[in-house]
């Protein structure tokens, strides 16, 4: 009896020592995977300056959302400029204006076209991507093809503001030799103010002969996401900051975010492209 005992842990041992043995050999045949880090690129100063701002306007929330539609009452020079509804996806790639004067602009991702042809006009190009480009600039500074240098700060109506100049690379838009020097409240790091040119239709010599600047006031909040409610106007320039009286102004008022439906886009065959 003790013999059989004996030779059973014998057996035993010599099982156990055999399935280290290729457990042993498993895991060394098995490849190491190595896991890949992400190298997270370092923000300058100036594109720190940049996230900061779309941090506090809730760009992410903002982005979750398909489409956002907002009524717009601009006024220049003393006139009427545009009184139109809005509703544009939140990535800016489609967008539709809705004016009261029955003249509807429709941007499919592809091309501008303008419905009815009779209503044709100039400007009506720089009318959609303009006026657009305003109300989602805080949501679009980091979008592909920006480039942020120069972080300083600058004075507006007495109160000193973070500030950095925004640039773009080739073939970004419809002007991409457009820049932008930006004002952001140094509490809040809300958009305060963009200093810009226009450069549609001219060269950029030209157009920073007259810089302007828009400034954004009175902020509110919709689905957690801040929107100024009134924006201003003012000529501007890089030693005196914003000067003189407003030379425009606009109000947003019935924002909402919304689905479109299938179609909401496409412009009617009635309609014309514009190209310029």
């Amino acid at each position: 009896m003790k013999k059989y005992i004996l030779l059973l842990c014998t057996a035993f041992v010599l099982f156990s020592c055999q399935e280290e043995k290729k457990a042993e050999k498993e895991t060394k045949d098995e490849p190491i995977i190595e896991k890949e880090v992400e190298q997270k690129k370092e923000l300058t100063p100036a594109e720190q300056f940049a996230a900061n701002i779309q941090s506090a306007h809730q760009t992410s929330d903002f982005k979750s959302q398909e489409a956002v539609q907002f009524q717009l009452d601009l006024m220049f020079g003393g006139k009427q400029r545009m009184k139109a509804k809005i509703t544009m996806l939140t990535n800016s790639s489609k967008i539709k204006i809705e004016k009261e004067d029955g003249t509807v602009l429709m941007y499919d991702n592809e091309k501008v076209s303008l419905f009815p042809e009779e209503n044709n006009y100039d400007g009506a190009r720089f009318d959609m991507f303009t006026w657009t480009y305003f109300f989602a600039l805080p949501f679009k500074l980091t979008d592909p093809g920006t480039n942020w240098q120069d972080l300083n700060e600058g004075n507006l109506n007495e109160t000193t503001y973070d500030t950095a100049k925004l640039t773009f690379g080739d073939n970004i838009g419809d002007a991409p030799d457009d820049w932008y020097v930006i004002y952001s409240d140094k509490q809040t790091k809300l958009m305060k103010a963009a200093a810009y040119i226009v450069t549609f239709g001219k060269d950029t010599a030209t157009a920073e002969e007259n810089p302007h600047a828009i400034v954004y006031d009175n902020y509110f909040s919709v689905s957690n996401v801040a929107f100024a409610k009134d924006w201003s106007f003012y000529n501007w320039s890089e030693e005196e900051g914003i000067y003189g009286e407003p030379i425009g102004s606009a109000k947003i008022s019935n924002l909402k975010f919304l689905e479109t439906e299938d179609g909401f886009f496409k412009a009617p065959q009635e309609s014309v492209e514009i190209k310029k």
